[in-house]
């Protein structure tokens, strides 16, 4: 390995600067989109790039509704026993105030077969988080409310399928009139129990939407050439936490790797962008996404689930070459790495991967003991800072700035678009229940 290579990575291994850059992320109150703490860490970042020496460094504003929870409650009709019980619920972000007094069904994990099997016009659903053990790929929240919707549906009740008193978070679409809340995995327990007994909900949720503004923080660094690999990492983070592993560790981890990349000598320029409300529906990666030509951009390299646990996963979205260039640079170290080519829309890379940008998302999320992905301490209360290892952090900073070298030196074929519908075709209904399908692929 190149001599000044090493020195660098020897420069991550004794930094404190990811574990500097966790702490004061989570620090910052309520990151959620368009709040004063996703304002306070977009300034603390740029701050930090300017520190690093990063060219062309800049905070750019754009207009989001801002959401605001206000009081949510769940009250429980158990007629059988003429008793009434109060649970624990959080609304999910841009749920619409509301209240709705409907009987309980249980939908299972809210498939379509699953709803399709239940009388859920005009009840509230009771669903679990987890994805379907039947099912290939991961199955998004947003997919089970929207088809829940279509049928009629008066409330959706999304249920932790971890235990820990942990009620789940995690934004619905703008718009969405379907009011959606979580609940812990000890509750929905509960549900499911009342609802095959025929009791009834009182779902109560106030809440606010105003025009607000959030900001990407970008910068750049290396050579100026025709096209640029983009680092992205979302610094925002759900109001019920800290942030820390989502995605605080995603972006103490680009900043190393930034810190690492500037000194070396690299075949093509880097972008680094910063974006917020990536939990509100991705609108800084959309907002990034449509100022830049797609022809300016050789990939991006999207830093959104790092730094988590010790084995890093590689999702390459249907690219060959990304899988084969990440497995050889893992192999040349002696690093263990899992290879997923599966695309999804559900990160920041997804604007750019439907304009035909090839795009590796860098992760590391654990799987459960039947191999199903599973999302742990995030989008809940428990995502604090004492969740994250910091030697995790600085070797997966340094396998991303092996990575980041290599791509920056590969020519890479871009995305096939009829490639990549067909490759997401069995998600076809899904991702139109949660109206994310692009308008594009219908013409």
């Amino acid at each position: 390995m190149d001599e000044r290579v090493t020195r660098r990575l020897g420069t991550i291994w004794q930094s404190d600067r990811p574990w500097r850059v966790v702490t004061t992320l989570a620090e910052f109150e309520d990151r959620l989109g368009g709040h004063p703490g996703e304002k306070r860490a977009a300034e603390f970042l740029r701050d930090e790039l300017e520190a690093l020496g990063v060219e062309d460094v800049r905070q750019e504003s754009f207009a989001i509704p801002e959401w605001t929870r206000g009081e949510t409650s769940l009250l429980v009709h158990v007629h059988s026993k003429d008793r009434e019980r109060t649970f624990e619920a959080r609304a999910l972000p841009y749920c619409p105030e509301a209240t709705v007094e409907a009987p309980l069904v249980d939908v299972g994990y809210g498939t379509p077969e699953e709803l399709d099997e239940n009388d859920v016009e005009d009840a509230i659903v009771v669903a679990s988080a987890a994805t379907p053990p039947s099912a290939d790929r991961f199955v998004h929240r947003t997919e089970k409310i929207g088809h829940a919707a279509e049928r009629g549906a008066a409330g959706f009740i999304f249920a932790n399928h971890r235990p820990g008193q942990l009620p789940p978070t995690g934004s619905l679409r703008v718009g969405d009139t379907l009011p959606a809340v979580g609940v812990s995995h000890e509750t929905g327990e509960w549900l499911r129990d009342y609802a095959r007994n025929g009791a009834a909900a009182r779902l109560n949720v106030t809440a606010s939407v105003e025009p607000g503004t959030s900001q990407n923080v970008r910068g750049r660094f290396g050579p100026e050439t025709d096209a640029s690999v983009l680092l992205v990492a979302h610094y925002d983070a759900h109001d019920v936490a800290e942030g820390a592993l989502d995605n605080g560790c995603g972006v103490a981890v680009s900043l190393s790797v930034v810190d690492a990349l500037r000194e070396l000598e690299l075949d093509r320029g880097v972008e680094i962008a910063l974006v917020g409300c990536e939990e509100l529906g991705l609108q800084g990666s959309e907002t990034l996404a449509a100022s830049v030509d797609p022809e300016d951009v050789h990939a991006v390299v999207n830093l959104d689930g790092v730094g988590r646990e010790r084995t890093i996963q590689a999702l390459t979205h249907g690219s060959d070459e990304l899988g084969a260039l990440a497995e050889e640079a893992f192999a040349a170290v002696g690093h263990p790495l899992e290879v997923q080519d599966r695309p999804h829309p559900y990160s920041d890379h997804w604007p750019f991967l439907r304009r035909g940008i090839p795009a590796l998302q860098v992760h590391s999320q654990a799987n459960d003991e039947t191999g199903t992905w599973k999302r742990g301490w995030t989008h809940t209360r428990a995502d604090t800072r004492d969740k994250v290892d910091q030697r995790t952090l600085r070797e997966h900073a340094m396998l991303v700035t092996l990575l980041v070298r290599e791509l920056v030196g590969t020519d890479l074929d871009r995305i096939d678009p009829q490639r990549l519908r067909d490759d997401l075709s069995d998600a076809e209904p899904s991702m139109r229940a949660a109206d994310i399908w692009p308008d594009a692929w219908d013409e």
